[in-house]
């Protein structure tokens, strides 16, 4: 099998850069939203669409964008929607009123949903080599954790000495060195048979996807009601009909042979699983500013040490695959990062930094391998004419896992802090003041502001021990989680073999291994 060359890794390069570009977007907007409420006038509802509008139509688009890149070409759809994104980038930068920032966010949230299905498909067909192609993707999901780490440290720099609008213009070089450069180095892959696009089966993704998305985060907001909870269920609804649809054509926007794949499932599965306990990041970062009261950049600071080994995790995991089975890999990583949830369990309001820090650097590098591996696994098991619509799969199944996360996770350590926060209420304070501190932390911490020292000290303090107690809660579940996807994993994966082994030595054991090196 040829191997990739120079051409090849310069091309990566130029795909890393768009991945921690939309990663930094994603969380660069946690530290500029105060500014851009002030400058702009936003209400609290303009604010959650400026912050939630990227999210939805990102995840609404990903399964279109990955069957169109397969069909009109992956490298085409990755340069119109840099195209895009840089425009949209502009337009946010230079908004003049909250309507127009959200619909350039839109705009950005449609064009980031080229991103990620046409660059792990166009490393699936640039790397066709098993060691090279998983080493190829561990650098990529590297920088797409690093955009995520970069975006509070670099929009808290610029926020310092810029105005507001700066933190979008960091995607216009990135986007104009995508338009230059990929070209030239970039190949362009499409299916040569591929039908024509449905409109029928695009509606009905976004009319299921939409709803349930939008409907989770108000449940995570405002708890269970009956608009969000109905919404979720005419998604699910119309999701039905569009599985009953793809399984009909001949020509699928979404081709469910795919999970006749032995690794694709439960690789699927399993990143799904993984992906849902990210919601624990949110307790770890209120915990650092409500609880230790950091101010926002520093508590952006104390979390880089997990990124890091996050990263450091997904960098080294394809390399050290090549000698351990992937199942073990994964499985032992999953218990390393469930003994960081154990860690995040003893941390309390006065125990100090340590063991946050500590649990959280465990947690991450941990579960670094199973996203690693797995893109490997979900995208290498496709057929070259279908890696987009892989890749896509993957990214959508992220999006919802992260959603579903917070409503559920977020659920657990509300009920935990709801029930034990009472008892710390002062009983002479007003009805609407109880009800902000019953609500979160963050407003016990900015009623207990106003309220005369002693007072509010009480107060503070039982509120805090409170939130402490529902982190407990949620890493509990987190720890669960991780335990339950590792046995998955060793069950479903433990006939593959390490990546790069042939096709012959895979099938001795188990005639399952001659399948499986297809998806290693």
């Amino acid at each position: 099998m040829t191997k990739a060359g120079i051409r090849e890794w310069s091309g990566l390069a130029v795909l890393a850069l768009p991945a921690l570009l939309v990663s930094i977007d994603l969380s660069v907007m946690i530290l500029a939203l105060p500014h851009i409420g002030a400058a702009l006038g936003a209400d609290s509802a303009q604010q959650l669409w400026i912050i939630d509008i990227y999210g939805f139509m990102l995840a609404g688009c990903l399964i279109t964008m990955g069957t169109l890149g397969d069909r009109i070409g992956r490298r085409k759809l990755l340069l119109i929607g840099g195209s895009a994104f840089m425009l949209a980038s502009i337009m946010a930068s230079f908004s003049t009123s909250p309507q127009m920032l959200i619909a350039a966010r839109a705009i950005l949230g449609i064009a980031g949903a080229t991103v990620s299905p046409s660059t792990l498909a166009l490393i699936s067909s640039m790397f066709r080599d098993a060691k090279q192609r998983a080493f190829a993707i561990g650098i990529w999901l590297t920088c797409s954790m690093g955009g995520m780490a970069l975006g509070p440290v670099v929009g808290g720099v610029m926020l310092e000495h810029f105005r507001w609008g700066s933190v979008f213009l960091l995607g216009v070089p990135v986007m104009l060195l995508l338009l230059i450069a990929g070209p030239l180095l970039l190949p362009e892959y499409r299916h040569s048979q591929a039908g024509r696009l449905d409109g029928i089966s695009v509606a009905l993704s976004l009319g299921a996807i939409l709803p349930v998305i939008y409907g989770l985060k108000e449940i995570a907001q405002h708890g269970l009601q009956m608009t969000p909870a109905l919404l979720i269920l005419g998604g699910v609804a119309l999701g039905a009909a569009f599985v009953s649809r793809q399984r009909r054509l001949a020509s699928p926007l979404l081709d469910l042979r795919l999970f006749a794949s032995p690794g694709f499932g439960a690789a699927l599965g399993a990143m799904f699983g993984v992906t849902l306990t990210g919601a624990i990041m949110l307790f770890i970062a209120q915990y650092l500013q409500f609880v230790l009261g950091m101010s926002p950049l520093q508590a952006g600071l104390y979390t880089l040490p997990g990124v890091i080994g996050s990263m450091a995790g997904m960098f080294f995991s394809p390399l050290l695959a090549r000698r351990i089975r992937p199942a073990r890999l994964i499985g032992g990583g999953l218990l390393v990062s469930a003994a960081g949830c154990v860690l995040l369990t003893q941390a309390g309001v006065d125990s100090g930094i340590a063991l946050v820090i500590a649990g959280y650097i465990c947690f991450s590098m941990g579960a670094a391998p199973l996203p690693s591996l797995s893109s490997d696994l979900v995208v290498g098991s496709a057929p070259p004419e279908k890696a987009g619509s892989a890749a896509a799969m993957l990214q959508t199944s992220g999006e919802f896992a992260f959603a579903l996360g917070i409503a559920v996770l977020g659920s657990v350590g509300t009920v935990v802090y709801r029930s034990q926060v009472a008892d710390a209420i002062p009983a002479e304070l007003p009805a609407s003041a109880v009800q902000a501190s019953r609500d979160s932390l963050s407003g016990a911490v900015s009623i207990a502001e106003g309220l005369p020292a002693q007072v509010g000290r009480t107060l503070l303090a039982g509120a805090r021990e409170a939130f402490a107690s529902g982190m407990h809660a949620v890493a509990a579940v987190c720890g669960a989680i991780m335990l339950a996807i590792a046995v998955l994993v060793v069950m479903r994966l433990r006939h593959l073999r390490p990546i790069g082994e042939t096709q012959s030595s895979q099938a001795e054991g188990n005639p399952e291994d001659a399948q499986g090196a297809s998806v290693s």
